[in-house]
């Protein structure tokens, strides 16, 4: 058996099925272009059958990587692989992913259908798909509360009509890491051809064991293991691709796996990722929370400064988070900021370096200091992820005890100054009425934050929301000093996503 574990990245079809984290095409392509530095040896670049819009991007994708594997998921019928198939041919490795419910549960009151039709479909569908493509991989859906024999043949027709990966998911959340690697050492002893073909798993959370799921499958044979970038998902999440390339790492003593992972490029993946979608890591949150690295207790900062392994069993920059301590302000140069870009693993053309660089030197007439976090986030607001339809030129806001909140927002569209007053029951809710007026729409505002991006009086506010609009989802984010200011800009973004979503799909 290799001692390198595959790694299957579904931020982009598991993932962005979880509720609130969709992704446009433009920000598909730049997650999935982090995903090849990150060096993930196989891109699930989304269930192709499911729109057109997932259609292309799942094409594009294929077109854009090199060096990735890159999969479609699909049901077992013949439109969808073909589908899948249309969508990934292009990659310079495709792969069709197919799957169908195994569990008792699921093929009575879900498929309706019994398990000899059940095992006659995997063998149809498995052999089109391999007529069309090399490489095929099979998911029984549901496999950990299926019947370990009927598991067993169901992989087995899997493998004689062509399947070159086999997964074995807990669909659920439902399984323990005794009970998957005792699966897995059932399925490696009992199914005829196994060792021929990759055996994965993919885990989801519900009970808090993906992680600890995946590793035990791991020790019981899988070589690939099918995870998400911060662990997002459906309902609970997905075992985090973090920290199962952490752990093995961490501890390769005892379990004697590696991955192909660039490892410091993972904090990098996470801050990305949340700024696309506006959900955070928790600040606990395994390798990658901004507590995980943190230490606050005299205890442990003094043991931390004798000896840093006193208290952590991997250091900030393995995983590419810098702790270098050169202030940056407003008297720091092009050079410096540049360098400082690398050092936070942050990848820009020199026409992108130049634009961020103008906005950091205003951000830095506004702070005494500007801190690491303080650039990830002016980045990530200003590398413009589609073309704007309106583009804020000023706004004036006024609130108080005895009057009610008005809002004056002024914003450019094709060269024209346009303009709207309007009042609500503070500034946010006034300017997001006035942004209303002006576009001719009325969004529903589905969720709205800010938080801070940085530590003191002057910090950065990071707004998000989440609109929704005659069936369309967009999640806008914008930064500024000023909070009202970071909720405008955030809320016009998601105006302009929802526009440029709606022009796409015309």
């Amino acid at each position: 058996m290799s001692d390198v574990i595959k790694i299957f990245d579904t931020t982009l079809r598991d993932g962005e099925q979880s509720p609130g984290c969709s992704m446009n095409l433009s920000e598909k392509i730049e997650m999935a272009k982090q995903l090849e530095r990150l060096n993930v040896d196989i891109i699930e670049a989304g269930f192709a059958i499911a729109s057109p819009g997932d259609f292309e991007s799942v094409r594009t994708i294929a077109e854009t990587v090199t060096n990735p594997t890159v999969a479609s998921l699909s049901r077992t019928t013949k439109k969808d692989i073909q589908t899948a198939w249309d969508a990934v041919k292009y990659a310079k490795h495709p792969r069709i992913h197919t799957f169908i419910a195994t569990s008792p549960l699921h093929m009575e009151y879900k498929l309706q259908m019994s398990p000899e039709a059940v095992l006659n479909a995997v063998a149809e569908h498995v052999r089109f798909a391999s007529s069309l493509c090399d490489d095929v991989e099979f998911s029984a859906e549901d496999a950990t509360r299926s019947e370990w024999d009927f598991l067993a043949k169901v992989t087995e027709v899997a493998i004689a009509n062509g399947a070159t990966t086999v997964n074995i998911p807990d669909t659920v959340g439902y399984t323990t890491p005794d009970e998957m690697y005792n699966l897995m050492r059932y399925l490696k002893e009992h199914v005829k051809g196994i060792d021929d073909i990759t055996l994965s798993t993919h885990n989801h959370n519900d009970l808090g064991l993906a992680v600890a799921n995946t590793i035990a499958a791991i020790r019981g044979g899988v070589t690939q293991v099918e995870c998400t970038i911060n662990g997002i998902g459906e309902r609970a999440g997905n075992a985090a691709l973090e920290e199962i390339v952490m752990a093995l790492e961490t501890r390769k003593d005892y379990f004697g796996f590696t991955t192909n992972i660039d490892k410091k490029q993972i904090y990098r993946s996470s801050k990305l990722l949340s700024r696309m979608i506006g959900v955070f890591p928790a600040p606990n949150k395994a390798i990658v929370g901004k507590n995980a690295f943190a230490h606050e207790s005299g205890v442990h900062q003094h043991g931390v400064m004798a000896n840093r392994g006193t208290y952590e069993i991997m250091t900030p920059e393995s995983i590419g988070l810098n702790q270098n301590t050169m202030v940056l302000g407003k008297h720091s140069g092009r050079h410096a900021f540049a360098e400082r870009l690398e050092s936070l693993g942050i990848v820009l053309e020199p026409e992108q370096i130049d634009a961020a660089f103008a906005q950091f030197k205003i951000l830095a007439d506004k702070k005494k200091t500007v801190s690491d976090r303080d650039i990830e986030a002016l980045v990530g607001s200003e590398r413009g992820t589609i073309d704007e339809t309106y583009e804020l030129e000023s706004f004036v806001v006024n609130s108080g005890t005895v009057i009610d909140g008005t809002a004056t927002i002024v914003v450019k569209k094709d060269g024209e100054i346009l303009k709207q007053t309007a009042m609500g029951e503070g500034q946010i809710e006034a300017a997001f009425a006035a942004i209303n007026a002006i576009c001719g729409m009325e969004p529903e505002l589905m969720d709205y934050n800010i938080f801070s991006v940085s530590e003191g009086g002057d910090a950065q506010g990071e707004g998000t929301v989440k609109l929704k609009y005659n069936g369309y989802k967009a999640t806008g984010t914008g930064v500024s000093v000023d909070i009202i200011e970071a909720s405008i800009r955030a809320y016009l973004n998601g105006i302009n996503k929802l526009i440029y979503a709606m022009n796409r799909n015309k």
